[in-house]
């Protein structure tokens, strides 16, 4: 048995039709996570359908909901290896009316995978006000997600096809606005490909001869190379932190016959294992853990980064919920908040934001509607510096320090102890319309909650 290899939680983002899942499944295909055998059968039913293009999403599209529509809705986690690591792929929707599946899967990647297509008009349209391909990124980007690959697909589309000028005309657009958002483009490799013919995926392309390759500059040592197989082992392992009590978000619970209530997620802080009791919140619930699975394996062991579903003893599914968290009874368990406080960043809202705003916001796994209850302090986006007290309103591109309340249970910590569940984003009008980190919260047993430095 080989080392176990690092694991790398990759989410794959960009417009509706960008060619998220053809990539996705070509990947997992060429990397040994399907078999010859089954991607025939997909071929067929794709080809009965009418969309023989399809074959390779079909490996990640598996709901017939999404085969009928050619979309993919809910989050489908598949794995393959790479020479340096295990990655799971989270193929997060690309759909507008999906976005919120979107943030659920975001905020439980390591590295992003931007998919932007080159084909005439498709390019222009993900980049567009109203397309994805910015607001996936910036999502991306306020979610943690700081390592972002960018993959210009769809070259065999391109006018004339594999054109040079249209993937560097790609380039210059996408490094613009990922350079507004926040990340330095020196670290972001662009590589052109075909998702459908698989074109420079694996092996370096001969229909690209003027790519001359990909180039990173990251503190940690330079890295170059040609194909996306490539630029896949050069990410820059996660940093897991182990010695912090557990913190587990819940993404889905299961029923499952003969086994019993199944929450699965990914665990964000510290070790979960056999035997341990947890404590859920905001469900205020406890229950013990009887086994742990990854990828139906069993494990004795689970650290942070793993996405496990584990088997707990006497709670109904009806008790627990996407959103909710699970911690270690014994050790600084959870428990749901009644406020807290944020520095936030207003991104695009048409008017203006006053006390009373209630936004959906979602965190980690959780999508709850919370209430601007006081704006506090207007800052300076840049420095952080205060501009104003009690400002009587915030618009877009404006910063500040809002003290916000959730007007169902949730459960948040501060970004400083426990970061994955510190950052957030706020919804409203369809759209993404601000961002922000937790400083400190109001846990609901009454005492102010500081950051504990943990053992």
């Amino acid at each position: 048995m080989p080392a176990e290899k690092t694991h790398v939680n990759m989410v794959v983002i960009g417009h509706v039709d960008s060619g998220k899942s053809t990539t996705t499944g070509h990947l997992v295909y060429k990397c040994g996570g399907i078999d010859q055998r089954r991607l025939e059968k997909f071929e067929k039913a794709a080809a009965q359908m009418g969309k023989s293009s399809f074959k390779f999403a079909w490996v990640l599209d598996k709901l017939k909901a999404e085969r009928e529509r050619g979309i993919t809705i809910d989050i489908s986690l598949l794995k393959f290896n790479t020479q340096k690591y295990s990655m799971t792929i989270i193929d997060a929707p690309g759909h507008r009316d999906f976005i919120k599946n979107m943030i659920t899967g975001t905020s439980q990647a390591d590295v992003a995978l931007l998919v932007v297509s080159a084909a005439k008009g498709e390019y222009e349209a993900g980049v567009s006000r109203s397309g994805q391909t910015r607001e996936h990124a910036l999502l991306a980007y306020t979610l943690g997600v700081k390592q972002i690959i960018v993959c210009v697909n769809k070259m065999d589309l391109t006018e004339p096809p594999y054109s040079q000028k249209r993937f560097d005309e790609v380039v210059r657009g996408v490094s613009g606005f990922l350079k507004k958002i926040g990340y330095d483009s020196a670290t972001v490799p662009f590589v052109p490909i075909s998702g459908w013919t698989g074109e420079n995926m694996i092996t370096a392309t001969q229909k690209m001869p003027w790519f001359q390759g990909w180039k990173t500059r990251r503190r940690e040592g330079n890295t170059s190379g040609r194909t996306l197989l490539e630029v896949l082992d050069s990410v820059q392992p996660p940093v897991r932190t182990i010695n912090k009590p557990l913190r587990l978000p819940l993404q889905d619970v299961y029923k499952i016959g003969g086994v019993g209530t199944v929450p699965v997620g990914k665990i964000e802080t510290g070790v979960l294992k056999p035997g341990m009791t947890l404590m859920f919140s905001p469900a205020k619930l406890t229950a013990e853990v009887k086994s742990i699975e990854m990828h139906h394996q069993g494990l004795e062991t689970a650290l942070p980064g793993h996405n496990v579903g584990f088997n707990i003893k006497n709670v109904s599914v009806k008790n627990l919920r996407r959103g909710d968290v699970a911690g270690n009874a014994q050790q600084d368990p959870p428990s749901d908040v009644s406020s807290f406080e944020a520095q936030v960043i207003i991104l695009n809202h048409p008017g203006k934001l006053k006390t009373g705003y209630s936004p959906v916001l979602d965190c980690h796994t959780a999508h709850v509607t919370c209430r601007f209850a006081e704006l506090k302090e207007k800052l300076d986006r840049r420095t952080g510096k205060k501009l104003e007290d009690h400002p009587q309103m915030l618009r877009s591109g404006d910063a500040a320090t809002v003290k916000m309340v959730p007007i169902k249970p949730m459960c948040v910590e501060s970004f400083f102890t426990y970061p994955p569940l510190g950052r957030f984003a706020a919804r409203d009008l369809k759209q993404t319309v601000a961002v922000g980190v937790i400083k400190s919260v109001e846990k609901d047993h009454g005492s102010k909650f500081r950051a504990q430095v943990c053992k």
